[in-house]
């Protein structure tokens, strides 16, 4: 057998998802390799959110040290909220760590835009915003074009158009997985194909996951599931004779109760104070801590901030905002908000812990944490129906043994010593 590793990550694709009657029956192939090949869960990252979790993973480090903490960052000074790219990231990935001189292919992964110089085929995320810089090599683009290759369907066709929204993430599946087919047979090592239409539908339809509806909408799900089992079941038997495979999901998912607004809360309880217009880039000097999505608090540190006040009294304040989170109940249910409160050092370690949110806040299931200013309230509601969870993620091994991961960045060592050492 060649000594070659294919990752499949299937965004968001709950464990116990697998065992629902419905998803058994529309997914038969993928249920059939759970069953054969001890599928497993598998525990997530801090925050639980897929630009974190990936990078994690593919370059088996804890966010200290890879230094990715969300789809969004900010610059301490002078203040600015930015979208994380490739860039940001301090530690390499496994596809140029590998000691061999075989290719390497990467589709869809998130947090892979700018795509990189690689030995090899690399179509990077849905946060690329055209289709002429998708890729390395740059000219591999005309080949994307060619196929109608979709970098990502546009959410806002959830609101007019849901119909048309699920056949685009049908389209978007079975592209991705054609322009996989087409490179397989190049002489890898390597090969990590990404679907991120699964998060997607999570998101929108988790009610109907839940709970079956019977209707149009349905039935696209139906079929996109469908589509879905057929092209793991013909990938895998293209691979299963000559290749180690792993399958896996990066978290899990739930029903959301309500969106909960962490930067309102900071303002209610004076920790944020915003100066005429509702943002933070336009915070005030006073303000001791603000919030990005997921649940990520920044304190208003002195020597760090553009406006820092905050210094000797900086672990008190973490201890007083951790002591009343952890108290909070929503006001009509009196469901505990939020589950666990950790401090940076806690879960975090290496050179970047420095920039890592001084507070991680992560709620119980059906309280999605959110950090809008444009909104009237602590609780609000959106086209969102679902949210992830850390724990019920899913992975399997063919042909290496996995049963020694247990958390996402656990991986990366096994499949680097499989391909560089040869062990099985």
């Amino acid at each position: 057998m060649d000594k070659r590793v294919f990752v499949l990550g299937i965004d968001g694709f709950p464990f116990s998802l697998i065992n629902n009657n419905h998803i058994k029956k529309v997914m038969p192939y993928l249920h059939f390799l759970c069953e054969k090949y001890n599928a497993k869960q598998l525990e997530s990252v801090y925050p639980v959110v897929s630009s974190v979790a990936w990078t994690s993973f593919f370059t088996g480090s804890n966010p200290g040290e890879h230094n990715i903490y969300g789809f969004t960052d900010r610059i301490c000074n002078p203040f600015k909220v930015t979208i994380t790219t490739s860039k940001d990231r301090q530690k390499t990935p496994i596809w140029n760590t590998l000691n061999t001189k075989k290719k390497k292919i990467i589709i869809n992964v998130p947090l892979t835009y700018p795509p990189e110089q690689i030995n090899g085929y690399m179509v990077s995320c849905f946060l690329c915003p055209s289709i002429n810089n998708a890729s390395f090599p740059k000219d591999f683009n005309n080949y994307l074009k060619e196929k109608e290759y979709i970098i990502d369907v546009d959410a806002r066709l959830v609101h007019n158009n849901p119909q048309e929204f699920l056949n685009q993430l049908i389209k978007a599946m079975n592209k991705r997985f054609e322009i996989a087919n087409k490179l397989l047979i190049e002489d890898w090592d390597y090969f990590q194909l990404h679907i991120m239409e699964t998060d997607r539908l999570f998101h929108f339809f988790w009610d109907y996951i839940s709970q079956k509806k019977n209707d149009e909408l349905d039935c696209l799900i139906e079929t996109f599931f469908s589509q879905l089992d057929k092209n793991i079941c013909y990938l895998i038997n293209s691979l299963i004779s000559n290749s180690a495979i792993i399958i896996l999901s990066d978290h899990g998912f739930c029903s959301i109760k309500e969106e909960v607004q962490l930067n309102k809360w900071l303002q209610n309880n004076n920790y944020l104070k915003l100066s005429n217009e509702k943002s933070l880039n336009n915070y005030n000097k006073n303000t001791i801590c603000y919030a990005l999505t997921p649940g990520r608090i920044y304190f208003n540190l002195k020597n760090r901030e553009e406006k820092g006040v905050i210094s000797s009294n900086y672990n008190d304040l973490r201890q007083e905002i951790k002591n009343k989170l952890e108290k909070w109940y929503h006001p009509v249910t009196r469901d505990k908000i939020i589950d666990k409160v950790f401090f940076k050092e806690e879960i975090y370690k290496g050179k970047y812990t420095n920039n890592s949110p001084d507070i991680i806040v992560h709620p119980h299931h059906g309280y999605d944490l959110k950090s809008d200013l444009n909104c009237d309230g602590l609780f609000t509601k959106s086209a969102l129906k679902g949210m992830h969870t850390y724990d019920n993620a899913l992975i399997l091994g063919i042909n290496i043994d996995i049963s020694q991961i247990k958390k996402i960045d656990k991986a990366f060592h096994i499949i680097k010593d499989y391909i560089e050492n040869e062990i099985i």
